[in-house]
């Protein structure tokens, strides 16, 4: 069985109704995944996981949330050479590009991108929904 983390930061609830989604998906495929605040999980941790899902809203000009999550991936993002690891996360405005950058960034650190990432302008809706599940299943499959 692939042990999961599901790691996210949500200010309105969006973000974590993914999270939420991701970690239900991960368990039916039969994954032990664990769900996680931001502010729950330390950095040390990354390598008692197979694969970690990471979910951050975008904020102010397209940026992760920078109080909580911002400092906590960038602890975690040493870690992530050759992990497996999905990203999810909402936003209110612009086009997605702190998703691209984010992806970018990971992809640069050398962790392996187990799907697309998924966004969902504001609430989540079906079609959101239905791809944290298919992210949730991908980080499963490890």
């Amino acid at each position: 069985m692939n042990k999961i983390a599901i790691v996210y930061w949500s200010g309105t609830g969006n973000t974590q109704a993914m999270a939420e989604e991701t970690a239900k998906a991960a368990k039916a495929a039969g994954a032990d995944a664990t769900l996680f605040t931001a502010s729950e999980f330390v950095a040390s941790r990354v390598d008692e996981f197979d694969a970690i899902g990471f979910g951050c809203p975008a904020m102010g000009a397209e940026v992760l949330e920078e109080s909580e999550f911002e400092p906590l991936f960038s602890e975690c993002e040493p870690n992530l050479k050759g992990k497996k690891i999905a990203l999810f996360g909402s936003y209110d405005w612009g086009d997605g590009e702190w998703m691209r950058n984010w992806s970018e960034r990971c992809e640069a650190a050398g962790a392996v991108l187990a799907t697309e990432s998924v966004i969902a302008n504001n609430a989540p809706d079906a079609a959101a929904l239905a791809s944290c599940a298919a992210l949730g299943a991908a980080l499963a499959a490890v």
